[in-house]
């Protein structure tokens, strides 16, 4: 493939050049004592951050799991599945 090639495939295929993005799901819960959203990714270690509001939040976890991926894909835990409401009567 000749250079010009290649400027028309990349024209054509600019998503394929972009990283690709990768979603971790977080659980949230707010502290009674401190009134602070925390947040964790089930699985990923040191994947923990807390802030005064949601965006907050998710800022921070964004940065934490940004960090940590720096040191390379991590070998989860465990897999999120989701969340399941339970009736008591």
């Amino acid at each position: 493939m000749t250079a010009n090639n290649a400027i028309v495939c990349d024209s054509f295929f600019p998503q394929l050049l972009e990283p690709i993005m990768k979603v971790y799901s977080a659980v949230i819960e707010r502290c009674p004592d401190t009134g602070l959203f925390v947040g964790f990714v089930p699985g990923f270690p040191g994947a923990h951050a807390q802030g005064e509001t949601l965006d907050e939040l998710n800022r921070n976890l964004h940065d934490v799991v940004a960090m940590l991926l720096e040191d390379g894909e991590p070998k989860l835990e465990s897999e999120f599945v989701g969340v399941q409401n339970v009736a008591v009567a």
